[in-house]
C-alpha cells in the first residue's frame, strides 16, 4: 500500500483544488476574482511548500515525484485556459498556447530522457524556476482583475505573461539542446562498429 506523506498529501490537496478554483471563477458575485486568484496562490504556495517538505522531513518519494509536476501543470493549463475565455485576444491566446505546448513537449522530452538514463540532464534549473515565478505572478495579477476593466494590475499581468513566454522559449531551447547532443550521441555510438563499442 503506498504511503501518502505531508508533501504528497499537500500535491494531492493542490490538485483537489482544481474543481474549487473553476467554480469559484464563474460564480457571479464580484469577489469572485480575488476568490480564484486567493486559491491560485494557496495552489502556488503548496507548490512551494510539498518541495520544501519533502526535503526538509527527508520524505521524497516516487509517488510525490510523479505527482508534484502533474498537478503544478494541471493547475497552471486550467488557469490559463480560463484566463484566455476571460480575456479573448491574441493577446491572451498566443502567450497560452506558448506555455501549455512547452509544458507537454518538455513533458515528452524528459519521459524520453529517462528512458535513456538521462533525466538529470533536464531536470529543472534556475531558468526554469524563474519562469515558473514569472509565470505564477502573471497568472495571479490577471485573475484578480475583472476583465472588463483595464487597470495597472491588468497591465502588469500581461507584462510579467510575456516575459514568462520569453523564458519559457529560452529554456524550452536549453532543454532540446541537450536533448539534441545526448541524441548525436546516441546514434553516433550506434554507429560505432561492434569492437569499438564493447
Amino acid at each position: 500500500m503506498l504511503k501518502i506523506t505531508i508533501p504528497t498529501f499537500l500535491t494531492l490537496f493542490r490538485i483537489s483544488l482544481i474543481p474549487i478554483f473553476v467554480m469559484v471563477f464563474y460564480f457571479p458575485f464580484y469577489w469572485s476574482f480575488v476568490g480564484s486568484a486567493v486559491i491560485f496562490g494557496i495552489a502556488a504556495f503548496t507548490d512551494w511548500l510539498d518541495g520544501f517538505l519533502a526535503r526538509k522531513l527527508g520524505q521524497v518519494s516516487p509517488l510525490g515525484e510523479f505527482l508534484d509536476p502533474v498537478a503544478d501543470k494541471l493547475v497552471v493549463a486550467f488557469a490559463l485556459v480560463l484566463l484566455v475565455q476571460a480575456h479573448p485576444t491574441f493577446l491572451m491566446a498566443i502567450p497560452a498556447a506558448i506555455i501549455i505546448s512547452r509544458e507537454i513537449a518538455i513533458s515528452a522530452l524528459r519521459e524520453w530522457m529517462a528512458e535513456m538514463g538521462k533525466r538529470s540532464h533536464v531536470s529543472v534549473k534556475w531558468l526554469g524556476k524563474l519562469k515558473t515565478a514569472a509565470q505564477m505572478i502573471a497568472i495571479l495579477l490577471l485573475l484578480s482583475q475583472d476583465p472588463k476593466l483595464l487597470s495597472w494590475i491588468t497591465i502588469a499581468g500581461y507584462v510579467f505573461m510575456y516575459v514568462a513566454v520569453i523564458l519559457t522559449l529560452w529554456s524550452m531551447i536549453s532543454y532540446l539542446k541537450v536533448a539534441l547532443r545526448e541524441l548525436s550521441e546516441q546514434e553516433r555510438l550506434q554507429n560505432l562498429p561492434p569492437s569499438e563499442t564493447a
